[in-house]
């Protein structure tokens, strides 16, 4: 789905650590270690390879290996650290009162013209973001925290904060774009040529060729400066677009890629019996599943707050829109059946919508019940009777909250086509909800037609995940405040809106000092707030897994960084 912070970190932090070349036997030369080959479902839509307004996963994944990584992440414990060649930034310091961050940047790094990578290059990345002319998540996320940005030499840059916060770190390293080759009207940036074929790059590759509906081609950049010693092993990255999960499989063990960076729970027994593959497994993994409801109403839609920052009257849900029908449905949903069904048992339910074994995530917070019982008699509490006695037909509303009396106890549910164990969730969630009385028109759609109807918050309900991000966090704002509810751009899309969860989230993120102990115990409240009002249904995270053929080497030991030193990557020939 869209990209989060947390999915922009994941790919702007690709190339990291480093084994010596000399304890490898017949490496090639550099640019001659031939193609890493990866494919990616056709469900996945690659939006754009301009990072100031990519809104997906696939494009990031691109974005990575073309543009820098701003922080260094050390991978073994993923903590951001100082003075790594990997990284643009090199040092940063904070202010006593925590608004403002100094960071400092590598001088010796250049865009593959030759014109080196300046703070300016970040100033201008600043500058379109705040501009409010740039389409994309991001220039609604950042300007939620940073005041300003201000560039006192070519090596430095500062980020001013409108509140000190303890995610502040990472966000405040912003990114770059060749600012010489951008327009000076930014509004120009939605349309350019640069966004399907960008010809001035900085990453570990450099941006060759994109086929529509068949793949992306990288080579290698033997100017990347995250490089030892100035070299980038692989001849190449390709991109495989590949029309649905199983088909993605079937290509890999044929041979026609070489790595995945995800395994679909369905198939990985397959994976693991496969001659001439190895396979890392790793648990919690960073992908979560979820059952979002949404609480406004959907002909209607509307943005949290208007230009004055005052809160706009959405409606509600006909259905949703009552929080009994939303308890209603998380206590008809068995998920044990759910993991089993989807994923296969490689997955851990959820208590909240954070990733099991993550620092914040609420252990004490039980787990919601499978209890159908329960759930009927909240639907009749809410004005939702069956009034023929006929478990083929949806209840109708009888003194319903937002909905007119005889209106059906139905919606329209919706995920994205080509992912099985999606779908698979999709036909249980049907099922078990119809047992309750509810009808569920449950569709598959192509994943950019999804992101349309979820941006322009015209749906009931769907089913999609997130991916947790390397520097994994509590902090919930860019899903669920209502700041973020913005239509068109905002990952709030249910439009969930309750203001002692706002306050608490900032409370936590603001904590003078940010200890985690403390910082938690907030977290902990809002996890079991938000587990009474369910704007998502959270699910399960799923095991991380990913393989590779035998002929790539060396490769990845890190659970969470699938293209860890991947500038040392070559194919083996026999």
């Amino acid at each position: 789905m869209k990209n989060l912070l947390k999915v922009v970190l994941l790919s702007a932090l690709l190339a990291l650590l480093i084994v010596p070349m000399a304890a490898q036997e017949n490496v090639p030369a550099p640019g001659e270690g031939g193609f890493i080959i990866e494919g990616y479902f056709g469900g996945s839509s690659v939006s754009s390879l301009n990072p100031l307004i990519a809104n997906d996963s696939a494009s990031n994944t691109i974005i990575g290996f073309i543009f820098p990584g701003m922080l260094s992440i050390d991978p073994a414990t993923k903590l951001p650290q100082k003075g790594q060649d990997d990284a643009l930034i090199i040092d940063w310091e904070i202010s006593e009162d925590g608004l403002t961050y100094t960071y400092t940047m590598r001088t010796d790094w250049t865009w593959t013209d030759g014109t080196p990578i300046t703070s300016a290059d970040v100033q201008y990345y600043w500058d379109a973001l705040s501009s409010g002319l740039v389409q994309g998540f991001a220039g609604t996320y950042y300007p939620i925290f940073i005041e300003s940005v201000t560039t006192p030499s070519p090596d430095k840059f500062v980020v001013k904060f409108k509140e000190a916060s303890c995610t502040a770190l990472p966000i405040g390293t912003l990114g770059v774009v060749p600012s010489h080759v951008f327009p000076k009207d930014f509004a120009e940036i939605n349309d350019m040529d640069y966004n399907q074929a960008p010809d001035v790059t900085g990453g570990v590759f450099n941006f060759s060729e994109f086929r529509p509906g068949e793949q992306f081609t990288l080579l290698a950049n033997q100017n990347y400066g995250g490089a030892i010693n100035g070299q980038v092993i692989p001849t190449g990255y390709i991109y495989l677009n590949v029309p649905d999960q199983n088909i993605l499989i079937e290509r890999f063990l044929a041979g026609d890629s070489n790595i995945i960076s995800f395994v679909p729970p369905n198939r990985r027994d397959d994976v693991k019996a496969a001659a001439g593959i190895k396979t890392l497994e790793f648990s919690p993994g960073n992908v979560w599943d979820y059952l979002a409801l949404n609480y406004a109403d959907p002909t209607n839609p509307q943005s949290g707050y208007d230009e004055n920052g005052n809160r706009i009257d959405q409606g509600h849900h006909p259905l949703f829109g009552d929080n009994r029908v939303r308890r209603a449905v998380a206590l008809a949903l068995n998920i044990d059946d759910i993991v089993d069904g989807a994923v296969f048992g490689y997955g851990q339910r959820m208590n909240a919508y954070q990733v099991p074994g993550t620092w914040g995530y609420p252990e004490d917070l039980p787990l919601i019940p499978y209890d159908p019982a329960a759930a009927i008699a909240l639907l009749e509490e809410a004005g939702w009777v069956d009034h023929d006695n006929n478990p083929a037909t949806p209840r109708i509303a009888q003194g319903a909250k937002y909905a007119p009396d005889g209106t059906p106890l139905s919606f329209t549910l919706y995920t994205n086509q080509g992912n099985s164990r999606r779908e698979a969730i999709g036909a249980i969630v049907q099922d078990q909800l119809q047992e309750i009385g509810f009808e569920v028109n449950f569709q598959t759609v192509d994943f950019t037609t999804i992101l349309d109807i979820i941006d322009g918050q015209t749906f009931d309900a769907f089913i999609l995940g997130w991916g947790a991000g390397v520097l994994s966090d509590p902090d919930p704002t860019q899903l669920f405040s209502s700041q973020s509810d913005i239509l068109g751009a905002g990952s709030n899309s249910v439009s969930y809106y309750n203001p002692v969860v706002d306050e608490l989230m900032a409370k936590a993120l603001n904590l003078p000092g940010c200890d985690p102990v403390e910082r938690k115990a907030i977290y902990d409240e809002i996890s079991a707030l938000m587990q009474a009002d369910l704007p998502y249904v959270p699910l399960y995270a799923i095991t991380g897994f990913y393989a590779a053929s035998e002929k790539v080497v060396p490769w990845t030991e890190f659970g969470g960084f699938p293209y860890d030193k991947i500038e040392t990557w070559y194919v083996r020939q026999n």
